[in-house]
């Protein structure tokens, strides 16, 4: 598919990697409407911090996810719908686990029902590695069983799961994009790489973390939003779960060590037991497998490895030490 002259709707517009995709979208030159979620003070989320020339050349709606004629009237007119919006915290879905059922099994049903009833030509759902669980093979192909070791997690599973079964069952052009563990500027504070870089900018030598001893595979978000353009523009990709990620495999213990080098500090780390997930819940390692992303629209992150992953993590961390946007977050408070 190729998405010059489509109209474009983004979900979750207002978010981390919702804003970095959508002002892509917009220098790339194409028409995009941005869905925000309602809220009384007009707010754009990140986007309000978007230059004036994104600004300027969006159509923003406000409303919410969980409402489904809203999101009907937003999908009018639209040829290509990329669905982030979602609750994404893990901490906070051991608190609330039916908001995360309303949210991202509803929201999603929503967009796929009226995708069916309007003859949507493309819908990119937006999945996650967690829903793989501690991996039981390496790297972690699209194959891998499911496990859902948190009500985040699970809802995930149930929002691809729907979004397959409408590809199977109704032909809905689905493509379900997996991104692996994304980071880079904007990211909440409750994600690991900014609650680090956020503690060491605002002075403090003694890091408040988790566990340690948990991989990840980090993804820099402008590699992240690259994948989710390639999804969307691959015919072969329609029906198919495409993993997003580094293919580096990286402690938490390390990662934190390569921050403190790249912003040239020394840190203490400490365990905060609140920010230990429950035993069974941890997801010990995960890392992507992108031999599919290879082999259908040949993606590769171009912040890979280690070098890639430092060169992410200076960028990042140079964007968070920025006053302006360092004032922004709550240091001295742990978020869920």
């Amino acid at each position: 598919m190729d998405l010059n002259g489509k109209k474009i709707l983004v979900t979750g517009a207002d978010g981390f990697i919702g804003s970095h995709l959508t002002e892509e979208l917009v220098r790339r030159g194409y028409s995009v409407r941005a869905f925000v979620c309602y809220n009384s003070y007009n707010s754009w989320g990140w986007l309000d911090q978007s230059p004036a020339e994104i600004k300027d050349a969006l159509e923003v709606v406000a409303g919410d996810i969980r409402d489904s004629y809203r999101i009907k009237k937003a999908m009018e007119n639209c040829e290509v719908v990329f669905h982030l919006a979602a609750l994404v915290a893990i901490p906070y879905s051991y608190y609330s686990p039916g908001a995360y059922i309303d949210t991202n099994i509803r929201g999603s049903f929503h967009i796929l029902q009226a995708a069916r009833e309007l003859g949507t030509e493309r819908i990119i759902q937006t999945s996650t590695s967690e829903v793989y669980g501690t991996a039981q093979t390496v790297p972690i192909p699209e194959t891998h069983p499911l496990h859902a070791q948190s009500p985040y997690a699970a809802s995930k599973i149930g929002a691809d799961q729907l979004a397959l079964s409408f590809y199977d069952s109704f032909q809905t052009p689905v493509a379900v994009i997996r991104p692996f563990n994304t980071y880079g500027p904007r990211q909440s504070d409750r994600a690991v790489i900014p609650a680090i870089i956020t503690q060491i900018a605002s002075g403090k030598r003694k890091i408040r973390l988790g566990s340690l001893k948990p991989t990840r595979d980090f993804n820099y978000v402008r590699d992240t939003v690259r994948g989710f353009l390639e999804v969307a523009e691959c015919d072969a990709a329609v029906g198919e779960v495409v993993n997003i990620g580094s293919n580096y495999e990286v402690s938490i213990g390390e990662t934190a060590q390569i921050i403190a080098e790249v912003m040239g500090a020394e840190m203490e780390i400490e365990t905060d037991p609140q920010r230990v997930r429950p035993p069974k819940s941890e997801v010990e390692r995960l890392w992507a497998d992108t031999a599919k992303a290879v082999r259908l629209f040949g993606w590769k992150p171009e912040y890979a490895g280690k070098d890639g992953l430092k060169r992410g993590l200076r960028e990042t961390a140079r964007w968070f030490a920025d006053p302006e946007h360092l004032k922004l977050y709550k240091t001295d408070r742990y978020n869920l």
